[in-house]
């Protein structure tokens, strides 16, 4: 029997049970999971869990936060993180559809390598979207994470909230094409079985050629189920498998050692002929294997317990092409780029939720503890030290890679544990007023694991990060806010090239400041922060004719965001959003204060967008929707020598709901880049990618 036939089979019992009751579990949960869709539909924003901070209402937390869920994903057609977040813009990735994104992501100016599924830590940065078809909800923590979730980058986190067994039994099919020949098929169902017991199953499968005559084929499994186990035990489980092979994908293009004096600083011209940029038996495979368990324990109405136990494994082969750019005429020198390696994360935590009060004062406590590690193994590594092939953007690439790639892996190259423990207490003084005060506190250890007895490679830190923010509702539906927290990056030992060698270097402790409004009522939705994030950097300090490696340096990002959307009539609504960014390069070493007060590379001073959706009431069921995206000009390098330009893109599509044989049916069709504008994407390190040719999508979904 077919995995297909296998999954229809379990869907089956869906048209017995589609009425019956919820179950006490199931009624417990709903509020748990009732998750909208915050900027692009301007909905109420439902509760939205926040690491350490518990189960809170967008609206009741002091940060920026941005959510979307699985409902806004399909009606956009959103498959990439980049689609994904485009109605937040201070979100960006230079990465397009169907592309691997390579250490691009950055909200605010600032670098993002924390992503999360679940609370657990995933590793994306060396290349991959998350697969949407096992997610009901993702959402970027703007800012330093220091508090929430340990060491990371300080730009913030984006955290995928998988699909769940829910309270009623429902199936979900979905065809969807794309340019130019992709095809994709989806089968979501959720079965509940009694009182006790529910499931949730997603296969899906993508195959064919995109737009950048990239090959694609995926495949995603998923399985979650809950039980509960007398009146105050639930246990849950959670599997997810991706297999994925991106062959021949455009070039990654490297800009920082472009001739921007001879070109004048301009880039070359753009060209969408991208089959002339590629080589053709290049590819990118990963696999993703996610595993969760755990349980929840109701003590009483007012207290929960939950441990959860995770592991994450993601391996990836690679055979990539990079090339540098030279000149504006197109010329350039590639490699490809061939290694293997494992990335895991082994996750466990134990948290503690509830309530108390003290007279006339009411607490939320959230307090855990828990342990993670995290190894990686690669293997031998590939890039040539000379070019493997030449050629010209306009002229057809026609190398091929004439070697096998070595895909074997050595041991374990890496690990790193962190022990943790975090409390935070939302001190409710009124009914107007809250103070949240928490921290966390962490170790941080690094075995020495490179089989090297004569260097001594490990390291150890700890750090505790604290957050303090005050909260005042004038009313219900808005708050105003001033909060502080921290961002946590690893230290290291220091080089032989310096004279403190061997020295341990403290976690680098970035620091933020914001001040912010939430408004929200049946037609307004309106965000707006200030804020100022100091990252510290690593510096080489000269003193008395010796070079020290210290922690003196810093970048400064301060700037306003604003988002807002407004019902003007039953039809129509619009929304708009922008934010500007002023930042420096502040203390430097002499040896590069020609970067003082430099804008920092990859962070564009302005970013904005105007949405609109408008609801056709001539024709039941029909919307249409559009969004105009402004992404800022920024510099390839911190030497601000070179700059990639801005560029305005337009998206637009519909969303048409009608009955279909008894079943509901929603037809989602959309157009990205539908004036085809010709542009580069600037990434981190120096990267360039081109930009997304105009492609359309079109989707069906069946739900009985």
């Amino acid at each position: 029997m077919s995995v297909l036939a296998i999954a229809v089979s379990m869907a089956a019992p869906t048209f017995a049970q589609g009425d019956q009751k919820s179950s006490k579990k199931s009624k417990r949960k709903a509020k748990e999971y009732a998750v909208e869709n915050v900027l692009v539909e301007g909905k109420r924003i439902g509760n939205h869990e926040n690491g350490a901070l518990g189960n809170k209402a967008i609206i009741d937390t002091p940060f920026s936060i941005t959510l979307v869920d699985a409902e806004d994903m399909a009606k956009r057609g959103a498959k990439s993180v980049r689609q994904i977040f485009i109605n937040d813009p201070s979100f960006y990735t230079p990465a397009s559809s169907n592309t691997t994104d390579w250490w691009g992501m950055s909200i605010r100016g600032l670098p993002v390598r924390n992503t999360f599924a679940d609370d657990l830590p995933i590793l994306l940065y060396w290349g991959g979207d998350f697969p949407t078809e096992v997610v009901d909800s993702v959402s970027a923590l703007k800012g330093a994470t220091g508090f929430m979730y340990g060491f990371g980058s300080p730009g913030g986190a984006v955290s995928y909230q998988l699909k769940k067994p829910q309270d009623t039994a429902k199936t979900n099919l979905d065809l969807g094409v794309r340019r130019n020949s992709i095809v994709s098929v989806q089968l979501d169902t959720n079965q509940v079985m009694g009182d006790d017991f529910s499931y949730r199953l997603n296969l899906a499968q993508e195959t064919g050629t995109a737009y950048n005559a990239a090959e694609v084929n995926r495949s995603v499994a998923s399985f979650a189920a809950e039980k509960a186990i007398g009146e105050k035990f639930e246990w849950f489980g959670n599997v997810i498998y991706e297999d994925s092979n991106l062959k021949h994908e455009p070039f990654q293009f490297y800009l920082d050692g472009y001739d921007f004096v001879g070109s004048g600083g301009k880039l070359p011209r753009v060209s969408y002929d991208y089959d002339d940029f590629n080589v053709d038996n290049s590819f990118y495979a990963t696999e993703t294997l996610i595993s969760t368990t755990g349980f929840k324990y109701h003590i009483n109405e007012n207290w929960q317990a939950k441990y959860q136990y995770g592991y994450i494994r993601k391996e990836h082969d690679s055979n990539k092409s990079f090339a540098d750019l030279h000149n504006q005429q197109g010329d350039y020198s590639g490699n490809i780029y061939n290694f293997a390696g494992i990335l895991a994360n082994y996750f466990n935590q134990l948290m503690l939720t509830g309530e108390l009060s003290t007279g006339a004062i009411s607490h939320e406590i959230v307090a855990g503890i828990g342990y993670q590690k995290a190894t990686s193994q690669y293997g031998p590594f590939y890039y040539a030290s000379t070019a493997d092939f030449a050629g010209n953007l306009y002229q057809e690439q026609t190398f091929l890679m004439g070697d096998r790639p070595d895909l074997t892996l050595n041991p374990v190259g890496n690990e790193v544990r962190q022990t943790y423990g975090f409390l935070s207490d939302t001190i409710k003084l009124n009914t107007q007023w809250q103070l949240i005060l928490g921290a966390r506190h962490t170790y941080y250890d690094k075995e020495d694991v490179d089989r090297n007895p004569a260097v001594n490679s490990g390291y150890n830190t700890k750090a505790i990060t604290p957050t303090v923010a005050l909260l005042y509702k004038p009313v219900a539906d808005a708050t105003l806010y001033a909060s502080y927290v921290e961002g946590l990056e690893p230290g290291s030992t220091v080089g032989t090239r310096y004279a403190n060698a061997g020295e341990n270097l403290d976690a680098q402790v970035s620091t933020q400041y914001e001040l912010g409004g939430k408004y929200q009522t049946g037609k307004l939705h309106l965000e707006i922060s200030v804020f100022d994030i100091q990252r510290t950097e690593t510096m080489d300090l000269l003193q008395n004719g010796l070079l020290y490696l210290t922690q003196d340096g810093l970048t400064t990002f301060k700037g306003i965001e604003l988002s807002s959307a407004y019902q003007f009539t039953e039809s129509l609504r619009l929304g708009m959003g922008f934010v500007n960014l002023d930042a420096s390069i502040d203390d430097v070493s002499e040896a590069n204060k020609t970067l003082k007060g430099n804008m920092p590379a990859n962070a564009a001073k302005w970013q904005g967008l105007v949405n609109a959706e408008y609801t056709v009431a001539a024709i039941d069921g029909l919307s249409l929707h559009g969004v105009i995206r402004y992404y800022g000009d920024t510099y390839v390098t911190n030497a601000n020598q070179l700059k990639v330009p801005d560029y305005t893109i337009a998206n637009a599509g519909f969303s048409y709901d009608f009955p279909l044989w008894n079943r509901n049916v929603t037809l989602n069709g959309n157009i990205n880049n539908i004036f085809n504008k010709k542009y580069w994407a600037g990434g981190g390190y120096g990267a360039g990618n081109i930009g997304e040719a105009i492609n359309a999508s079109l989707g069906l979904q069946a739900s009985w």
